[in-house]
């Protein structure tokens, strides 16, 4: 993806990818595929990522205080979150980058003093055979039923397991979606999207080491409402311990905000291309924001919620299309560059003979996790137990296909058709940016890779 977004800077992101690396005839089929996949796995993430918060936050209430959570409570919570993201992201990127300088300090640092307090906070420590090789099943509906590593295998139980690992390294799409509003995208935004993941799992596993090392009930950390807070508070009391899941709330909530920022961004750009109403893509004169997909990216993650006041199992059965929607259109346009090389000039940054290989694996994990994710985790399976995944995507799938076959292919062409004047400022950007990157039409064979954006002729001079 990192190279993809390298020859191909543009804040629509993996959709505009899978348009200009597709077949001309096909691209727009593709792109309309990819970028409702997207979307929708955006929209899954803020409202998986603030229900989340919600939730942490009437229980954290519940068991320090005499506060009694209900779904109407939490959703309450929910819309105070969306309503602060909201507030935020209708800055500017000039005003925003500091949070997300606070975000980067909060994630790295604040979390690694975390983790250190917590482990020189624990009296005593586990064994690292404890650490990493006690097997806990974990899937079993009750005490009276038996899990997955009986009724299936261990191997069932450890697959299980990776939904939530893979749905930590999930969003790093972001890189993209902010891409039109980075300096030198080309080179910059792909070591972006690289430090984002590399830095994920450095601070992640140096968090989850210091959280197992420091159990010293397991036990009770399995049948506390917050492991994580019974963990802070045995290591450190119960006033550290309400400090340190404080902090990571913060972490939670900025996670949130940024996610509306992405998703905002991306949304931005289907509408500019004609994917969602295209009034959306309007900016504010005043704060150079676009406000109207903020709002809109709010008002459909609190809609996602909604289904949270009759099934719990429901909601989480609607927000999992974050990681399979997500990943689903990670992996298209990878699998275009794949299937259709011709389609492909690399930007500054390349992986050079190992792209293809990489590229090749990337589609099979991305299909073997599609797969894994609908699979049932709680045994036995009953209607508050059933994995919900597969009913999401299949509905999210009917919906993008079923729409581009009834009307979307009699008039959606993956770019924008009627380009007013923010979008030919917009792309007098790019392609600015693009002659800067790759230097002269010469030096490229005569063409750019953001070709097609414009028409079937070459970028050149004025007509950029």
């Amino acid at each position: 993806m990192a190279e993809i977004l390298s020859a191909i800077p543009v804040s629509g992101g993996p959709y505009f990818w899978a348009y200009m690396l597709a077949p001309q005839q096909h691209a727009p089929f593709f792109a309309w595929i990819t970028g409702w996949f997207n979307l929708l796995g955006q929209v899954a993430i803020t409202a998986g990522a603030d229900f989340g918060l919600a939730n942490l936050i009437s229980t954290t209430a519940q068991v320090t205080n005499d506060y009694t959570p209900s779904s109407g409570r939490t959703l309450g919570i929910v819309a105070v979150i969306l309503v602060s993201h909201v507030a935020v992201n209708s800055l500017s990127t000039r005003h925003l980058r500091y949070m997300i300088y606070t975000a980067i300090l909060l994630n790295s640092v604040v979390i690694s003093a975390v983790a250190i307090a917590v482990l020189s906070g624990s009296k005593t420590h586990q064994s690292a055979e404890f650490v990493f090789a006690k097997f806990f099943d974990g899937t079993a509906a009750d005490e009276a039923a038996v899990g997955w590593s009986v009724r299936a295998s261990p191997a069932y139980v450890a697959v299980c397991g990776i939904l939530f690992s893979q749905y930590s390294l999930l969003g790093f799409d972001a890189s993209a979606h902010l891409a039109e509003e980075t300096k030198e995208a080309a080179k910059v935004a792909p070591w972006s999207l690289l430090s984002a993941v590399g830095a994920s799992f450095v601070i992640g596993f140096l968090l989850l080491m210091s959280l197992l090392f420091s159990i010293q009930d397991f036990d009770k950390v399995r049948h506390s409402p917050i492991p994580i807070l019974q963990i802070f508070t045995d290591a450190c009391g119960e006033e550290g311990g309400l400090v340190l899941i404080t902090i990571v709330m913060l972490c939670v909530w900025h996670c949130g905000l940024f996610s509306m920022t992405s998703n905002s961004r991306m949304m931005f750009s289907f509408a500019r291309d004609g994917g969602i109403p295209h009034k959306l893509h309007i900016t504010d004169t005043r704060f150079r924001s676009p406000i109207r997909t903020v709002l809109f990216a709010a008002v459909c993650a609190f809609l996602l919620c909604l289904p949270s006041l009759g099934s719990t199992a429901a909601f989480q059965g609607t927000t999992s299309i974050a990681t399979i929607g997500l990943f689903l259109s990670y992996g298209i346009p990878i699998a275009m560059a794949l299937v259709w090389p011709r389609n492909y000039k690399r930007g500054p940054f390349n992986l050079g003979a190992a792209s293809k290989p990489i590229g090749i694996v990337s589609c099979l994990w991305i299909a073997f996790i599609t797969i894994a994710f609908c699979l049932p985790t709680v045994n036995p399976v009953t209607s508050s137990t059933l994995n919900y995944t597969g009913v999401a995507v299949g509905i999210v799938a009917l919906g993008a296909f079923g729409s581009w076959f009834v009307w979307a292919r009699r008039w959606f062409t993956g770019r924008c058709r009627n380009h007013c004047r923010v979008c030919i400022r917009q792309l007098d950007f790019l392609a600015e940016h693009i002659v800067d990157s790759y230097g002269t039409p010469s030096g490229m064979g005569g063409s750019y890779p953001l070709e097609r954006a414009e028409s079937s002729r070459p970028i050149h001079g004025r007509d950029k």
